[in-house]
């Protein structure tokens, strides 16, 4: 795996050197995702100023490129309000992404099977940045305390299947994305130091599969395995998420960590070669 060039650039960083100097690089077009990546659970709606300041872009520069994504249905404006939102169209991006991953199609049928056997949600992962993106799940009746939805982005360092994807690269990779990383206590229970994490990831490698015990939400835990095809290339990692209401660590390691691994491989031997 290729590390990022960078951390996730926030909607308000400028172009790199690099990019400026790429005699194809489109910076509308990238002013036109930094737009819409602007919105999210806390930035619901914003007027144009508040766009502008999220962006880093001007005033009149913020203007056209909402105006543009107003004309092509990705933006509109609440009329009462005058507050900008995202539209239902914008999904259309992310949707066709997830329609087509081979991986995902191929892990479909094998998620179902997971939260079925174990009664938990079962969730498949994949690496983006320093981050885990959920690609796909199947939840079941089962009371969960977190929502994680297709298209969340979760840290590496202190989740399951973060530390799961991490388990498959060599060491300096691992420290590489580990540094790279702003690993902040998301719970009293989050691990952030570089070697505490690295003994965790050690222990996948050995027990092939990583847990994460309360590290990212209270009351929720992790079970997670990496995907690993036929030439030894991580592709993404399964997961469970038993809740501490029903679960303890040791009782979810020792029924659902098998059921994972199993899953796991299960969904690899499915990938097209």
């Amino acid at each position: 795996m290729a590390l990022p060039a960078r951390r996730n650039r926030p909607a308000a960083a400028a172009p790199s050197d690099a990019e400026q100097a790429d005699p194809l690089y489109n910076q509308s077009l990238e002013k036109g995702l930094a737009v819409l990546r602007s919105f999210d659970a806390a930035h619901r709606t914003m007027t144009l100023a508040e766009i502008a300041e999220r962006t880093g872009m001007t005033r009149a520069s913020a203007q056209r490129t909402v105006h543009t994504l107003q004309v092509l249905g990705y933006v509109g404006k609440d009329g009462q309000t005058r507050r900008f939102r995202l539209l239902a169209r914008s999904m259309d991006i992310g949707f066709n992404y997830i329609a087509s991953h081979p991986l995902v199609q191929a892990a479909n049928p094998y998620l179902a099977q997971l939260a079925s056997a174990s009664g938990e949600t079962a969730s498949l992962t994949e690496p983006l940045d320093f981050d885990m993106l959920y690609v796909a799940q199947r939840m079941t009746t089962q009371f969960i305390p977190v929502l994680t939805p297709v298209g969340m982005r979760i840290p590496m360092y202190c989740t399951s299947s973060g530390r799961a994807w991490m388990s498959c690269l060599p060491d300096e990779q691992v420290r590489a994305l580990l540094q790279g990383s702003t690993r902040v206590a998301r719970t009293p229970a989050t691990l952030t130091g570089i070697a505490a994490i690295q003994a965790r990831i050690a222990a996948c490698r050995k027990l092939g599969y990583a847990t994460n015990d309360e590290e990212l939400f209270l009351g929720d835990m992790g079970i997670a395995a990496p995907i690993v095809d036929r030439r030894g290339r991580p592709h993404g990692a399964v997961h469970v998420s038993p809740p501490t209401s029903r679960w303890t660590l040791e009782a979810a390691q020792k029924k659902l960590a098998p059921m994972v691994i199993e899953c796991a491989r299960a969904i690899a031997s499915a990938l097209p070669h």
